[in-house]
This record gives C-alpha cells, sequence and structure tokens, in this order.
C-alpha cells in the first residue's frame, strides 16, 4: 500500500456525524479520510435536519453529549468566523395536562443533577416567551435557555472547511464497497477507486450504517424513519425558543418548531404509527396534520404561507439511543451510528468523544457518554424525550 493510500483513521459518511469527527480527528494531528457516496458533504439527512440543538433529553449519556455540541455551535462563530445561523433560543415544551406536568417535573431532578439550566415555569412566562400560545388549561412548562439552533447546512459545510484547513481528506462520489478485515482487525476498505488502509474505520453512515455495518460482519439495528418537515416564508421575528408539544395527535406524536435566523418558522412532526423505509417523497398527509396542530397550539400561526415540506429519514433503533461503541470483536471498527434523527445536535459533541478514544486520551466523561451507547445492550428501555 503507497504510503498516500495510508490513513489513521477512516470515515464512512459526511453528514452531522462524518464532518464533525473529522474537525476532532484532524485537530488530533490524526491522518483523516472521509469517503462519501454522494457529491459533497451533507447530502444525505443532514439537509433534512430542521436544526434544533438542545441538551434537553432525559439520559445522562445524551446531555452530556449535547452539552459539549452546545459549547461547539455557540462559539463556532467567534472562534473560526463562520456564520452558521446559531440562535441562542432555548426550547421549551409547553404543559397542557396533569400527567405530562407530572413526567417533565419528574425529569427535572436528572437533568438539573446533571448541570442542565432548565427550569419549571409559569403560563405567565410561557406567553412571554412564545406570545400568542394558547392559555385554555396551559399549566406552565419547562425552559432550558441555552439550547438553540442552527443551519444544518451552513454548519456541516463549515465543519468541512474546518476539517480540510487541519488536514482531513475529503474524497465524494466514493462509496465504500469493502470493509478489510485481518485476524478480527480492520486493515482498510475498498472503493471503486482503489484501496486504502487505516488503522481505524468510522461507520458514520446514516441511514446506511446498517447495510455498511454488514459489510464490517457486524450488526447493527438500525432502521430509518420517515418523517416530514417544512418551512413558511420569512416574517418578523416575534418568538425565540423551540416549541415542543409532546401531546399526541390523530396520526402524530408530538410536533415542534421554532423562527430561524432568517426569520421562517421550520417544523417537523413525528408520526404515529412510525413509518418505516427509505422512500423520502413528500406526502399530501403531513401539511394537513401539521398544521391543524400548530394553527390550535398558536392561532396566529394561520396567515402564514408555507414555503416547501420535505422528507426525511431518522435512523432509529429500537430504544431510541444511539450505538457509538468500539465493538471488541473487531478491533479498529467504530460504530457511530443510530442518531435517530439527533445527529446535528449530537455530532460535534460525540466527534470530541469518539476523537478522544481513538487519539488514546479519553476522559472520565468521555468514558460516561460511551457508557450508554454500546452494541451490547439489551435495547428494552426508551428514550423518554424522543
Amino acid at each position: 500500500m503507497s504510503e498516500k493510500n495510508d490513513y489513521d483513521v477512516i470515515i464512512i459518511g459526511s453528514g452531522s456525524i462524518g464532518t464533525t469527527l473529522a474537525v476532532s480527528l484532524a485537530g488530533r494531528k490524526l491522518k483523516t479520510l472521509v469517503l462519501e457516496a454522494a457529491a459533497s458533504p451533507g447530502q444525505g439527512q443532514n439537509k433534512c435536519a430542521i436544526g434544533g440543538v438542545r441538551a434537553t433529553h432525559s439520559d445522562a449519556s445524551k446531555i452530556k453529549a449535547c452539552l459539549k455540541s452546545l459549547e461547539i455551535f455557540s462559539t463556532w462563530k467567534s472562534r473560526h468566523g463562520d456564520d452558521i445561523g446559531w440562535i441562542k433560543g432555548g426550547y421549551i415544551f409547553p404543559v397542557y395536562n396533569e400527567r405530562d406536568e407530572a413526567v417533565l417535573k419528574e425529569l427535572l431532578k436528572v437533568q438539573r443533577g446533571l448541570g442542565l439550566n432548565i427550569d419549571w415555569i409559569g403560563p405567565e412566562k410561557v406567553h412571554s416567551l412564545v406570545p400568542g400560545i394558547a392559555g385554555k388549561d396551559l399549566r406552565g412548562g419547562t425552559w432550558s435557555p441555552d439550547d438553540g439552533s442552527a443551519s444544518p447546512l451552513l454548519s456541516v459545510n463549515a465543519f468541512f472547511r474546518r476539517a480540510v484547513a487541519l488536514g482531513a481528506q475529503f474524497n465524494f462520489n466514493e462509496p465504500v464497497k469493502e470493509i478489510l478485515v485481518e485476524n478480527g482487525v480492520v486493515k482498510g476498505v475498498v472503493t471503486p477507486r482503489g484501496r486504502y488502509s487505516s488503522k481505524w474505520v468510522v461507520n458514520a453512515a446514516g441511514a446506511q450504517a446498517a447495510a455498511v455495518s454488514e459489510l464490517a460482519g457486524i450488526k447493527v439495528p438500525v432502521n430509518p424513519d420517515r418523517h416530514e418537515a417544512g418551512i413558511t416564508e420569512p416574517v418578523e421575528r416575534f418568538f425565540e425558543p423551540m416549541v415542543v408539544d409532546i401531546r399526541p395527535g390523530d396520526r402524530s406524536k408530538n410536533y415542534y418548531f421554532y423562527q430561524n435566523s432568517e426569520g421562517q418558522l421550520v417544523f417537523c412532526l413525528t408520526p404515529q404509527p412510525p413509518i418505516w423505509g427509505a422512500d423520502r417523497r413528500s406526502t399530501s398527509e403531513f401539511l394537513p396534520e401539521v398544521s391543524r396542530r400548530m394553527i390550535s397550539l398558536m392561532p396566529c400561526l394561520s396567515n402564514l404561507k408555507v414555503r416547501r415540506t420535505w422528507r426525511g429519514l431518522y435512523p432509529m433503533t429500537p430504544d431510541g439511543f444511539p450505538v457509538v461503541d468500539f465493538p471488541e470483536r473487531l478491533k479498529g471498527y467504530v460504530l457511530e451510528v443510530g442518531m435517530c434523527g439527533q445527529g446535528f445536535m449530537l455530532g460535534p459533541g460525540l466527534g470530541e468523544t469518539v476523537a478522544a478514544y481513538i487519539a488514546g486520551s479519553p476522559s472520565a466523561e468521555d468514558r460516561e457518554i460511551l457508557s450508554g451507547f454500546r452494541l451490547e445492550r439489551s435495547f428494552s428501555g426508551q428514550e423518554a424525550l424522543k
């Protein structure tokens, strides 16, 4: 193998996970190659993301990883100069029934214990943060002011440019056809253009993670679930937070929306039951369902014009938690998969943690983060704030 085709780490995929990991690896002076089947970064599920970034989760590993991500997103422009559309608008979960109030108040104990800046607020504060929100039966809600949002496309391209500046190499239009294994150890990969050797191969293939992992002989329980989203015309800014309504609808679970840096409302809906598969064509059912629910919550939204809708894939695991692991039965193979639609918010934080492991310098917090994302687990639990 020629020296030019010899790398420390090969990453498969250049989306929300692969590009951020490349930044962290290249920043540690590891020779990094990113292989991507598409023509440019972020062309898989990254460009379908709506841009929310929150540490408001129910699980310690997710909270700690996303606190790392929030630090990276919120300081990116001051550190590197790129405007990624970051808004520190916070997240608010309005509550209209006793059950949801009890659930969210119980979660507050875990969230605060892990250092999350979050509190229960009353109806008056909810109204001040989200003017026009429905007042009938409003009991209050949880408010996490340090959460926010950013543009997925601006961000992934900023991460890409930073990774390249630090020395990472990106090869586009180059899918991986084979993962080379010898005596239980990763040796590299094969693409239509040739062979590349490396000590580490990272599966960051998003919705294609299960198929890619089969090339390594490692099965991962990742199955894509289809979600739709949309965006309106821009209007003068009238609220800041991401609003998450966790009440179920007729054909959906939660839905959420926020006003981005350009004044447009971006919104998404969680279908119920889940819609499995890889068909990314928009449907006629989505907009009537989500608009009915949003207008019921905020009647002032009724006159907004929707510019477009789209459909993306959530690479789901059975319990709603990622798989981020270094499987013992294949040395050098790394899984950073199954983000369950949260790859954009998890990517930068997990990139730092995985890179620290690969570089041989994980902190105690890095070990704690990965302890919750092992491949060998029961998958019997369920993420409470998915």
